[in-house]
């Protein structure tokens, strides 16, 4: 799963092509829209007065104030998570800080930069956990790893199209923002396409957040279930031993692949072109990847800011008459992935909380942080995932235009 930077214009406007600087989510004109509109509303009169909404206080703090808050905040409630043994406390805990700051008008957002480079990172995480065992593996069980994740994709366009045609959002908005997965590509796409991007990005962002939170809750129930009586839990090394050399070449490599894929201009390409990359350097034994697990949190937790805060109260309530039948949606095909690991479980006899993720709906990225956190079979988890984020690139954008010709569009 990758994200768009930030949120479009809450604004209506023409849809501009999607090569132009406002169709690009992650350009810097995106950086300052919610801030921009929530002052355009108060001008109108639409909402309370800025210096007199409560909850639009923490907006006027300065920002040092509103960084400090965040990362303390996120550091406490990441320390209470882990604690409670919850999977990828280091990216729940920030996302939720994230989440609250952002739904109460907080102006601070992830540099474009930092975004980039915490993908970039997570790539060279995911390559480096592939083998030459997975490609394999993969070549195997195509017909059903391609078969599996076809089905995911029709489920997700159906429910969009329920969602278009029984008007809970306006034009095809539910069939951009119900794909599951490659948000910034679809979002870029529906924005091309006609619909109004602020909502399928909010549909996406929505998305990832109850998958992570769902997936980190069976994940925690699983690992707990499954320890012996009376044994106890693993302490986590944080600050192990690590080859500074090794580490930073994969700094290097990370960078430098993820530079090469964003100025081509890849969907997704800062977090594709390091993943592939590097794979192919460490299948052949060229790249020793090292990246220590305190780097690695640091990684989560700019993921987890950078979801939470585009969270705006703008859009929350442009969007909430319509929340409660995307959160129903969302639910919906949570279960049916689930009921397709079912199948992963039989006839693959995969254990269940791997069939869980290697199906869940979430993104590629925060699948792969909550995977390596517990103990499941990451190589089959990734190998499915990344099938399903290729096709959603490949076959996600046919297929929306194609539901969205029969989809009422006023």
């Amino acid at each position: 799963m990758t994200l768009p930077h930030d949120l479009p214009d809450i604004t209506p406007k023409s849809s501009p092509s999607a090569n132009s600087p406002q169709g690009d989510p992650s350009s810097s004109s995106y950086q300052n829209a919610n801030t921009e509109n929530d002052a355009n509303d108060n001008k109108t009169g639409n909402n309370i007065p800025l210096d007199k909404s409560p909850i639009r206080r923490l907006g006027k703090l300065p920002e040092a104030l509103q960084w400090a808050i965040l990362l303390g905040s996120s550091v406490i409630v990441g320390i209470i998570l882990h604690q409670g043994h919850i999977p990828a406390a280091l990216l729940l805990g920030p996302m939720i800080v994230g989440i609250v700051m952002g739904t109460n008008s907080a102006t601070i957002r992830i540099p474009r930069i930092g975004f980039l480079s915490a993908q970039s990172v997570l790539g060279a995480m995911i390559g480096g956990s592939m083998t030459a065992a997975i490609i394999t593996s993969f070549l195997d069980d195509w017909p059903l790893v391609i078969g599996i994740t076809f089905l995911t994709l029709l489920a997700s366009s159906f429910l969009g199209w329920i969602l278009c045609i029984r008007r809970v959002l306006p034009g095809t908005v539910g069939i951009w923002g119900s794909s599951p997965g490659a948000a910034s590509a679809m979002v870029i796409m529906a924005e091309a396409f006609g619909a109004d991007a602020r909502l399928v990005a909010f549909m996406q962002y929505v998305r990832v957040v109850c998958v992570v939170t769902v997936a980190s809750m069976v994940a925690n129930f699983w690992v707990t279930s499954s320890l012996p009586p009376g044994a106890a839990v693993p302490v986590h090394d944080w600050f192990p031993a690590f080859d500074l050399g090794n580490f930073g070449l994969t700094l290097l490599v990370a960078a430098a692949t993820a530079t090469i894929g964003v100025l081509l201009r890849i969907p997704s390409g800062a977090l594709l072109v390091p993943m592939i990359l590097v794979m192919v350097l460490h299948i052949n034994g060229w790249l020793d990847v090292e990246l220590p697990e305190w780097f690695l949190g640091l990684t989560y937790a700019m993921i987890g800011w950078s979801i939470g805060l585009k969270f705006t109260p703008s859009v929350l309530h442009h969007a909430a008459h319509a929340l409660p039948k995307i959160l129903l949606s969302i639910v919906v095909l949570i279960g049916f992935c689930a009921g397709i690991s079912v199948f992963l479980v039989h006839f693959l006899g995969v254990d269940p909380l791997t069939a869980y993720l290697a199906t869940s709906p979430g993104g590629l990225d925060s699948v792969a942080i909550i995977a390596a956190s517990t103990h499941v079979d990451l190589p089959f988890i990734l190998v499915m995932q990344s099938a399903r984020f290729f096709m959603v690139l490949l076959i996600g954008p046919p297929l929306a235009k194609a539901v969205a010709r029969f989809t009422p569009t006023s």
